[in-house]
């Protein structure tokens, strides 16, 4: 879905990436000097995702001691998020202006919801690779395809290629969500926001209910 969301916002929202935020500096930069709209969106981007996974990480801690598993909370909440978001859109889209209220208001739920979603794939998810960098999952990668080649893998052979499938199907997805969302945002226009709730709900009807 990072791929996704970050497409999204980058072509709805004057280049505000949700997902991937600390990307925000450099078109900050681009916007400071060629006077782009949007600053104050890229500025705000990266407080705001911090703060939501701070305040997320305590919701969390707080129904694990209650005995409650945090992870239906957080995608929940990352449901409501994208929901918003697409309402949001549907309402006052196309956004004509990175920093006038209704792209600023609809950036900063995209950004959280997918702080949110960064949050809940380090802490609960971590055999799965990062969905929204993937700088860390190809580099890794090559390194992988290189030790094979080179037959430098000896007896972790069988773990390095069950990592490279998952790397390789992170990549892909990536790739293929960003394709999605520009082909999306190009024909469907503001009908492009309704595929990130559709999925965050799709995730939140498979996770297991299970306590802490």
């Amino acid at each position: 879905m990072g791929g996704y969301v970050d497409t999204l916002s980058f072509l709805s929202l004057q280049g505000l990436f949700a997902a991937h935020v600390t990307g925000n500096f450099v078109t900050l930069g681009a916007a400071l000097v060629l006077g782009n709209s949007g600053i104050t969106a890229k500025l705000l981007a990266l407080p705001v995702f911090c703060l939501v996974i701070i305040v997320t990480r305590l919701l969390a801690h707080g129904l694990e001691r209650r005995g409650r598993a945090p992870l239906p909370m957080m995608l929940c909440l990352m449901l409501v998020l994208f929901l918003a978001a697409a309402v949001l859109a549907f309402r006052f889209s196309p956004f004509l202006g990175g920093d006038q209220w209704p792209a600023l208001i609809t950036g900063m739920v995209l950004v959280s919801a997918m702080a949110i979603q960064n949050g809940a794939q380090r802490i609960h998810l971590p055999q799965i690779p990062p969905s929204t960098l993937m700088t860390g999952s190809t580099t890794q990668a090559m390194l992988d395809i290189a030790d094979l080649v080179a037959g430098k893998a000896g007896d972790e052979t069988a773990v390095i290629r069950g990592r490279f499938v998952r790397l390789g199907t992170s990549i892909l997805s990536f790739a293929f969500g960003c394709a999605a969302a520009a082909l999306l945002v190009h024909f469907a226009g503001a009908a492009s926001y309704a595929l990130p709730p559709l999925l965050a709900l799709a995730i939140l009807l498979h996770q297991p209910h299970k306590t802490a």
